[in-house]
């Protein structure tokens, strides 16, 4: 018996992408980000969005700046119905590869100290936490853990990446889960 598996692409993120975008928003962040955020963000240099499709439909994006050597992931969400699939691991790794592209050599992010999936998703690419913000999260009073990645110019960096990318290509769907569900 086979399976049919739908084609997913990662792609840098258009305006007419942004309605379901709104719709995974609402649906991952208590609160979510206004819709003329997004519109934004795609004429902001620093910037990089990536959506992942399946066939016409949006089912996870992601975004960082990368501002001199850092890289800052502002976002990362897949559409519930579409998780344990490694559709956020996909969007994180093509941030990172954009991020080293624009010679980036560190990157960060803020996680909810409740999203443990997240937080092991962001270890396996090397993002280890260096400190606590305290009530960071307005709508809950949660703390954020802040994350770094090591150099990623480095030799090193890379081999994890490659490493990371050969497990992808050969991942099942919903074998491990991948901590896709949001970064903020």
């Amino acid at each position: 018996m086979a399976i049919f598996m739908p084609q997913l692409v990662i792609e840098p993120m258009k305006a007419e992408d942004i309605p379901q975008i709104m719709e995974i928003e609402r649906m991952c962040f208590v609160t979510p980000w206004h819709e003329n955020s997004f519109y934004a963000e795609l004429n902001h240099q620093p910037a990089c969005y990536l959506v992942a499709h399946i066939d016409e439909r949006v089912v996870g994006y992601g975004g960082m700046w990368v501002i001199m050597d850092e890289a800052h992931i502002t976002t990362l969400a897949v559409h519930p119905a579409y998780r344990r699939q490694h559709i956020g691991e996909r969007l994180l790794l093509g941030l990172l590869e954009v991020a080293i592209a624009r010679r980036a050599r560190r990157a960060t992010l803020e996680v909810r100290a409740s999203n443990t999936a997240a937080q092991r998703l962001y270890a396996k690419y090397g993002f280890y936490a260096v400190a606590i913000r305290k009530g960071y999260y307005a709508d809950t009073g949660e703390d954020a853990v802040i994350m770094w990645t090591p150099d990623m110019q480095t030799p090193e960096y890379q081999l994890l990446l490659q490493a990371n990318r050969w497990k992808l290509l050969h991942a099942e769907p919903g074998r491990t889960q991948d901590g896709s569900s949001t970064s903020r």
